[in-house]
């Protein structure tokens, strides 16, 4: 892994700490490790959904948590399972496995459900008014009487 030096970037901008921090810690989110595989989707303008294949995992086996922006999803079978199966052929992974991913600002989990052997995470980016897009009005002669009837009650 190559490392890359920031120093420069923290001279000449500000507020984008999170962005440095993120970039940090991203070789901790991707190790290497397929498993369990996922996909993610964009279900909609602001809705997107995280399905991991958590074949021969039951509701109580998995654990999905928020904390600090990072959705951690973990997954381990109890041991009573696994000693009282002889099998002859194990071809169905049910080792235990964490897989964390990096949510962006505003972006809430909003449930999560198993179907088929598929771990389905709903996730919405919520806009707050202060950030979505507003229509400016182009004032002409107005916006100057405007400034002058403020300023004549003032005095």
């Amino acid at each position: 892994m190559r490392a890359f030096d920031l120093s420069p970037l923290f001279r000449s901008t500000v507020g984008f700490d999170r962005l440095f921090d993120m970039l940090d810690q991203a070789p901790q989110f991707d190790s290497g490790q397929g498993y369990p595989p996922y996909n993610i989707e964009r279900t909609g303008e602001t809705h997107y959904r995280i399905t991991l294949a958590v074949a021969g995992f039951a509701e109580n086996d998995l654990d999905v948590e928020v904390r600090e922006g990072v959705l951690t999803v973990l997954g381990k079978r109890t041991e009573e399972e696994e000693v009282q199966t002889n099998y002859l052929h194990r071809g169905i992974a049910g080792r235990a496995f964490e897989r964390r991913f990096q949510l962006a600002e505003n972006v809430e989990v909003r449930g999560a459900r198993i179907e088929n052997g598929l771990l389905h995470i709903e996730l919405e980016r919520i806009v707050p008014e202060e950030k979505k897009p507003r229509r400016i009005p182009i004032g002409g002669a107005d916006v100057k009487t405007l400034e002058t009837k403020a300023t004549n009650k003032a005095a």
